[in-house]
């Protein structure tokens, strides 16, 4: 009895540990449903319209979904980083912005009087008016000259130029181009092309063309300390280079000579003895020009000549034709443009021949 009693007890202890296992077993399982179905309410929760809608018939559930959210407002970013715009604009500064007076040429008036009556230096008009120097005629009557406010340069703005290049070139410092005002120069001082600055104190450069010289067409002998030996000395005193006294435009800083008016085919005479050291075309604006060297340091140009009567290294005497007047080069109507120079110093031709 007793033995059996210990069997039957032995069978419920068994009976009792499947029991808990069971049970266990189904708790966890409880567990993890239980974690799923939280997991699904939270995902249900962001997107409920995504997790309910229907597809309406002939619709796929994907392009349900897709009109689901193009319906819906997009929300609106506000960026307060400092990153940089995604079209950023390029800063552009101001133009310069000028206002001058302009003088209409009277006859009889020169650039000394015209500047005088400005206050402003002979020079100066060149530097409004930089045709002046390459085209000798264009000082006329009924011509319009660009009064400066000041003494300086009219620059015009070319691609490439800066301040710096600018100051160079005038020898003016960057502050002073800066400090007149109507250029309306501020920082970073940027410049435009096709605009004009006013460059205040400069002096407008004037090429000065040099002939060829005297050794290299004469051939003389050289002495020690005195150069060459020219072939013939003038007699250092001038004569009218022709039968006119016209004068349509003097000696100053922007014209190095002086033009008389007379008809195309007048003779033209060497108002010295000398050498001639050049005859034919010049590309400077003279057109045909002939240039006589007097040997005693002294030279003489006819330009615009429509003839050319010598050639180089040919010896003239004083009143000897040389050529005829013309029109050619940068000229506006038939005139000679002489020249009298000094050691290569241009000289005002009236000083010699008494204009």
């Amino acid at each position: 009895m007793m033995e059996k009693e210990t069997g039957l007890q032995k069978i419920a202890g068994y009976l009792v540990l499947i029991l808990v296992a069971v049970l266990l077993l189904i708790g966890l399982r409880l567990g993890v449903d239980a974690e799923e179905g939280s997991q699904t309410d939270t995902v249900g929760s962001i997107s409920p319209t995504r997790a309910t809608s229907v597809a309406p018939q002939g619709q796929t559930e994907n392009e349900s979904q897709a009109e689901s959210v193009s319906s819906e407002p997009l929300p609106i970013i506000t960026d307060n980083s400092l990153a940089p715009a995604p079209v950023p604009r390029t800063y552009e500064g101001k133009k310069p912005n000028h206002e001058f007076e302009t003088y209409r040429v009277e006859r009889g008036d020169t650039p000394s009087e015209i500047a005088y009556q400005f206050d402003i230096k002979t020079e100066t008009l060149l530097g409004g008016n930089p045709k002046l120097s390459q085209e000798s005629s264009l000082m006329q009557p009924g011509m319009d000259l660009i009064i400066l406010p000041l003494d300086g340069v009219l620059h015009d703005v070319q691609q490439g130029d800066t301040l710096e290049s600018i100051s160079a070139e005038y020898g003016i410092a960057v502050e002073d181009i800066i400090g007149y005002g109507p250029n309306n120069l501020e920082f970073p001082y940027r410049l435009y092309p096709e605009t004009q600055i006013m460059v205040p104190g400069a002096i407008a450069e004037v090429f000065v063309w040099t002939p060829p010289s005297l050794s290299a067409v004469s051939g003389g002998t050289s002495r020690e300390g005195s150069g060459v030996t020219p072939a013939i000395v003038g007699t250092g005193t001038f004569v009218y280079p022709v039968s006119s006294r016209n004068f349509t435009q003097r000696y100053w800083y922007g014209h190095p000579g002086v033009d008389i008016a007379l008809s195309e085919g007048s003779g033209v005479f060497a108002a010295d003895t000398g050498t001639v050291t050049f005859a034919g075309w010049n590309i400077y604006g003279y057109g045909n020009l002939v240039v006589v060297n007097h040997g005693n340091g002294y030279e003489t140009f006819y330009g615009h000549l429509s003839g050319i009567n010598v050639f180089p290294g040919q010896i003239v005497y004083q009143g000897n034709v040389i050529g005829a007047v013309g029109n050619t080069g940068n000229s506006s109507g038939p005139h000679i443009h002489f020249e009298i120079r000094t050691s290569g110093n241009q000289d005002d031709p009236c000083w010699y021949i008494g204009c």
